[in-house]
């Protein structure tokens, strides 16, 4: 059965703090159970913590990240081994790549190589019972030579799965629903981020008057915004049915900024949020 979770990059700071036990403590307390994990370093201790939450409390690891470069994350390039034990001692079948490194993005020819070593790590993890997945941003929505970035990644590494971050499709132009109904069959994790449009503020007021040539479509742009799940613009009792339908097996809410909000009371709000819309089973 499906669940929703909680994406740990939003609680990167606390981890930093208290430790990741004390987080997934909290998270279970919140009334969540799955976690996927991103940002995080995955040292011996920080491993040894999460193995100690999934034995006291039951959490789950539903998926962790992994780069295929230097980043914030282990590297399947340089560290493939390292995730691979990693996984393993969390129970986790699932490993997600939060992006292509950014130099892919600038040539066709760098974005197939970038690709390609994806799908040789997909097929690496599989041999291990480990399945990869990509996780998009609105990037991957641009078009070269009449094809999206994505339909070059998904061409070059048929062995990806998805994850489907559906703010981001929104903020790529796409439409979330329409959109996971067309990557049906492909689709494994889903983000769970709202859309919001904030209201023009005396700051943003300011922003125009010193801002000097393009001032203005700079502040204006930056009224959106990441939102709580149910705080925001996105029809969630449509995205949520469509990413099921899909085959989503895990989604995760994640709030990129919380706007000085404390990250646990934005997990709260989402959560009540999505318990009042009718999806209090899959949490």
């Amino acid at each position: 059965m499906a669940t929703i979770g909680v994406q740990m990059m939003m609680l990167r700071e606390q981890v930093e703090q208290t430790g990741p036990h004390e987080v997934l403590r909290r998270l279970s307390d919140l009334g969540f159970d799955t976690v996927e994990v991103s940002q995080i370093p995955m040292t011996a201790d920080a491993v040894t913590q999460m193995r100690r939450a999934a034995d006291e409390l039951g959490t789950v690891f539903g998926a962790l990240s992994a780069g295929l470069g230097p980043g914030p994350n282990d590297s399947l390039v340089d560290d493939a081994d390292k995730v691979v034990a990693d996984a393993r001692a969390l129970g986790c079948t699932r490993v997600r790549i939060g992006m292509m490194p950014l130099p892919a993005f600038t040539s066709h020819e760098a974005l197939v190589a970038a690709s390609r070593q994806a799908e040789q790590a997909a097929r690496r993890l599989a041999d291990e019972g480990i399945s990869l997945s990509y996780h998009n941003h609105h990037v991957e929505f641009a078009r070269r030579d009449g094809t999206t970035l994505l339909d070059t990644i998904r061409a070059e590494a048929p062995s990806l799965t998805l994850e489907v971050d559906v703010h981001w499709v929104q903020r790529g132009g796409r439409d979330p629903v329409r959109t996971l109904g067309q990557l049906t069959g492909d689709v494994d994790l889903v983000h769970l981020k709202d859309y919001r449009v904030a209201v023009p503020t005396e700051q943003l007021l300011a922003d125009v008057a010193s801002g000097g040539p393009g001032g203005f479509m700079r502040a204006f742009t930056d009224l959106v915004q990441f939102a709580e799940v149910g705080e925001g613009s996105l029809d969630w009792p449509e995205v949520v049915p469509a990413a099921l339908a899909a085959g989503a097996q895990h989604l995760f809410i994640e709030q990129d900024v919380q706007y000085g909000r404390d990250p646990y009371d934005c997990l709260r709000t989402s959560r009540e949020n999505l318990v009042a819309m009718g999806f209090g089973h899959l949490l």
